[in-house]
């Protein structure tokens, strides 16, 4: 194949050309004139399956022959040798061995890192064991390094190191990246003992691992040896060549050109002795553009770069041309660039053009991938979603969230809503059946027989209870079967865990009818998940005994390296690749989207065991080189026919910076003035925006009107004929509430979980002062601080939440002394003692079809027959004016006390209305009653009903709110937001 001599042999693809068919290409044209099975005779050493099986479809394309012998780098040796050799102990089954090496790390040393991050500790762990493998340095390389003058932290990291020592011995079983290297090693020997007669081909790798740079540059001395290299610039002058290498030597630990795309190859040259000029074309294919190359190749030039920029810059010549089919979208926010991407996406496939997306940003491609739904357009992504936001995936993580803490009201529901749930039964009853619990769990509804809720923890007999009451015996069963399981605590094994877990999700899936659970394995994103649990299951002895939370976490780590495509329904000519496939394939059109630094090129993840200069002086890889092979990855791609660079100015409410690779290019085209570079980077601009006008025009909302302040005028007998005393502050402050509550009968949804919010501590409290104030009515000795501090231990009980029960009795516990001095003197004053407690009231107004009623916290009479009412409050007690125009709850209920509303109380006259603090303003809180009487707001109260029930009242909106910031219940109903509360009320009749 190859004319023998006696360099190495070099070959280069420039960037934009197809390499995988130019590689084939180039095969055909050497092994012209052969017998046909001198092709089956090349061994062909390509870098990745997907490069494998587009070399493959390349020779499909014709004409008919032989394919060559081909190997992977990371497993360069024939099926038959291969057979011979150790299988490489699984990533996973390492990973969880790990895991238990670092459990006992963050037991020994708690400050190391969260348990949280036990499983993220592993996984770099077990990355930094592959780089150490794969560049060839050894674990007393590690032990030598001073560390005298640096933290703490740096020294513990070395010492744990340590005992992952054993796994780099001879007689150890060997990972992946072990058994690459001593593979690339054997072979290498054996190509120095004797070598092959037949050609042997490098293709598309970079040369970016050690192990794989020594194959690379064994290979390139072979008597028939060759490497391709993909996307080497041709463009690039001798003396920039000379500066990346310069930059390698470097004393200082810093290595500024190994950020450059040319990099890698410029490392290979170096170790084979050989020059820029050495590198021969493989065929004669020009890429599609080539004046753009060049453009390229000049921005990104490693700095310093301006004096270069001058002097060559000018001739480059007309850059209109190099950019004509370059189109530059800067959009404001990532969903505007998804939407101009996803628009230009769909032309391409109505005009049935290749296009392809290539960006590092998972979540950009996600949101492309959604905006395309519209046109029902589904993209073949080569990431796919990750396992654990998958239908399965997410049903597996609910189920694993269930075991460290008590079920809830909020996750049983959670689980019972998902798709997969009970598909063994009929999905329609499960549906009518869970929405039913739904509300009784909420308080909501309560059927006959059942016991009442709410209900925020529900147990096994409450659930029971409730399925006897509505004829859902059997389905309730299956629930409290499967969900009323206590918290496991304590530490389990791995495998129990996974069992257990896989158990648990099945017979959630399976229903109450059927023992079936298929429907959660089911479909492509069910056979990734049940490959992903199996293998976990069959490594689970390697890992460490974990908690229930741990293990949920460690669940979700492993769900989140499946990969679930689907590959059925997409798009033949859409695609979505991230960087590492775009090296493989082409395509006419290419989108290079989330160009900004921290996603193109990514930010170098943090790593735990060692800084920049421990990695320096060990000879390990620094962060540059991952910013390197983005750069290699950024010039082929932007090297190809058409091309869109696209960015978000804005990304989380913050602005971004452009890729270095955009703002270089941007600043050389703005200082070519003679070469119409500024008026070509506008061009591209222009051509962006064009896009973005059509996607914030698709965006847009449709025009209309927007609603007016309501004030409905419904009719006359359907307005509220009764309503409760705390009810007449909401008439008075937001009628529009009480016509949605009363008229249109809407109530709010009960939470599945209620807050600790002033509500609950209300009702919380007002329990606990109740049941002290009647327990010690026979016992006055009993009115004691402590005897109070007791009831609400056991009134507090009830509230599910431990710090807010202990955060609640300690406020009620700083006004004890106070409450209990004060209830002294009311005890005096009330004869013969406090009984009436939560009184019940109810009274009819004259003339008007309407009753007020109303619950008194407590009444007291004295010796004289006057009333004493008195409301506690937790919160802060209305004023004496708020109470004197719009609460008037004290002052309406004694009103209602006159006028016989509560039974068995007849008082001569109201003696006193107490509010009784029992929060931050403790203490009694007295109305004046020589300012206004009950009988006064009474009759106050009559004029409001009537005017309520006048033909042409209206009930605004927010009539009158104490602030604007106070929310209401309905306020999404009367369109609040469209409107404000300045706005003149529109009156409008309803029927």
């Amino acid at each position: 194949m190859f004319s023998p001599d006696h360099g190495p042999r070099l070959f280069g693809l420039a960037p934009g050309i197809d390499f995988a068919r130019e590689l084939v290409a180039g095969l055909r044209a050497r092994m012209e004139g052969q017998p046909p099975e001198a092709m089956a005779r090349v061994e062909l050493i390509v870098n990745t399956g997907r490069m494998r099986r587009r070399i493959e479809e390349a020779f499909a394309e014709g004409p008919p022959g032989f394919l060559p012998r081909m190997r992977l780098l990371d497993a360069p040796v024939d099926p038959v040798a291969e057979a011979d050799l150790p299988a490489p102990v699984s990533p996973l089954r390492r990973r969880l061995e790990l895991t238990r090496l670092v459990s006992g790390l963050l037991e020994a040393q708690p400050d190391l890192a969260p348990k949280a991050a036990l499983f993220d500790l592993a996984d770099s762990l077990a990355a930094l064991m592959d780089e150490m493998q794969i560049e060839g340095v050894p674990p007393e390389a590690l032990s030598r390094l001073d560390v005298s003058d640096m933290s703490g932290h740096w020294a513990r990291a070395l010492r744990f190191l340590t005992i992952v020592q054993g796994y780099f011995d001879a007689d150890s079983a060997p990972d992946a990246a072990c058994l690459q290297r001593r593979i690339v090693d054997a072979r290498i020997a054996a190509w120095q003992a004797a070598p092959p007669d037949h050609p042997v081909v490098v293709a598309g790798s970079t040369g970016s691992r050690g192990t794989t740079l020594r194959l690379m540059a064994a290979v390139a001395r072979l008597p028939q040896g060759a490497v391709v290299l993909p996307g080497f610039d041709t463009d690039m002058p001798r003396h920039v060549w000379d500066q990346l290498l310069d930059a390698e030597r470097r004393t200082d630990r810093t290595q500024p050109g190994e950020d450059h795309p040319q990099y890698r190859f410029a490392r290979l040259l170096d170790a084979l002795g050989a020059a820029p000029q050495d590198v021969m074309r493989w065929t004669d294919a020009t890429p599609p553009a080539p004046a753009r190359n060049r453009l390229v190749s000049l921005a990104l030039r490693p700095a310093p770069v301006t004096d270069q920029w001058l002097e060559e810059g000018p001739s480059l010549g007309p850059l209109a041309e190099a950019t004509d089919r370059v189109t530059l979208v800067e959009a404001a926010t990532r969903r505007e660039e998804a939407m101009a991407i996803a628009l230009r996406l769909r032309q391409a496939a109505e005009d049935g053009v290749r296009a392809a997306l290539v960006t590092p940003d998972r979540q950009l491609s996600r949101m492309v991938t959604a905006a395309l739904d519209r046109w029902e357009i589904v993209p073949d992504d080569s990431a796919g979603v990750p396992g654990h936001l998958s239908p399965p995936g997410r049903l597996l993580r609910h189920v694993a969230a269930l075991y460290p803490v008590p079920l809830s009201a909020e996750a049983l529901i959670e689980v019972l809503r998902h798709p997969l749930t009970h598909r063994g039964d009929d999905t329609a009853r499960h549906g009518l059946w869970r929405q039913e619990l739904d509300l009784f769990l909420r308080g909501t509804r309560r059927p006959e027989g059942a016991p009442p809720g709410p209900h925020p923890f529900p147990n096994a007999e409450v659930l029971r209870a409730w399925g006897v009451a509505v004829g859902a015996e059997a389905w309730a069963g299956w629930i409290a079967d499967t969900f009323c399981q206590p918290p496991v605590g304590g530490l389990r094994p791995l495998e129990d865990w996974v069992a257990d877990h896989v158990a648990r999700t099945e017979a959630v899936v399976a229903g109450t009818a059927a023992d079936d659970p298929s429907e959660l394995w089911a479909e492509e994103a069910g056979r990734t998940l049940r490959a992903a649990v199996d293998a976990l299951a069959r490594e689970a002895d390697a890992g460490a005994p974990l908690d229930a939370r741990t293990y949920s976490e460690l669940f979700t780590g492993i769900l989140q390296r499946a990969e679930v495509r689907r590959t059925e329904d997409a798009h033949p000519l859409i695609r979505i690749w991230g960087t590492l496939e775009a090296r493989a394939m082409g395509a006419d059109l290419m989108i290079l989207g989330g160009l900004n630094d921290g996603s193109w090129p990514e930010i170098p993840a943090a790593d735990p065991w060692l800084n920049r200069r421990m990695r320096a002086d060990t000879g390990l890889l620094l962060p540059e080189r991952r910013i390197g092979l983005s750069a290699h990855d950024f010039q082929q791609a932007v090297a190809g026919s058409e091309v869109w660079l696209t960015r978000a100015q804005t990304a989380d409410e913050a602005e971004t910076v452009p890729s270095r690779w955009v703002n270089r290019l941007a600043n050389l085209m703005r200082g070519l003035g003679a070469q119409g570079g500024p008026e070509a980077l506008k061009a591209m601009q222009a051509r962006g925006a064009r896009w973005l006008d059509m996607a914030r025009a698709l965006e847009e909302p449709i025009a209309t009107r927007p609603a007016p302040r309501p004030s409905p005028v419904p009719p006359v007998d359907a307005r509220p004929k009764k309503l409760s005393v705390t009810r007449i502050k909401t008439l008075l402050r937001d009628p529009y509430a009480i016509y949605a509550q009363s008229v249109l009968r809407l109530r709010p949804l009960d939470p599945l979980q209620r807050p600790p919010d002033a509500l609950l501590r209300g009702i919380a409290l007002h329990g606990v002062v109740e049941r002290f104030v009647s327990e010690t009515v026979d016992t006055p000795e009993a009115l004691t601080p402590e005897r109070l501090m007791a009831a609400a231990e056991a009134g507090l009980a009830e509230v599910p939440f431990p710090a807010i029960r202990r955060l609640w009795a300690t406020r009620l516990a700083r006004v004890s002394r106070g409450f209990v001095t004060d209830e002294a003197e009311r005890r005096r004053r009330a004869q013969p003692h406090p009984d009436r407690l939560e009184v019940k009231g109810r009274v009819d107004l004259q003339g008007q079809p309407f009753t007020l009623t109303g619950t008194a916290d407590r009444i007291d009479i004295d010796e004289r027959g006057g009333a004493w009412v008195y409301d506690y409050k937790t919160g802060a007690p209305p004023t004496q004016k708020q109470e004197r125009h719009f609460d008037k709850q004290l002052l309406l209920e004694a009103a209602m006390l006159m006028r016989g509303a509560f039974p068995d109380l007849a008082p001569r006259h109201v003696a006193g209305l107490v509010y009784i603090g029992l929060g931050s303003k403790a203490g009694e809180a007295a109305l004046d009653l020589d300012e206004v009487s009950p009988e006064q707001i009474w009759d106050e109260f009559a004029r409001l009903i009537a005017a309520m029930r006048a033909e042409d009242h209206g009930f605004t909106a927010r009539r009158a709110m104490e602030e604007d910031s106070h929310g209401g219940d309905y306020d999404h109903l009367s369109r609040l937001g469209e409107w404000e509360v300045t706005d003149t009320p529109e009156t409008e009749r309803v029927e």
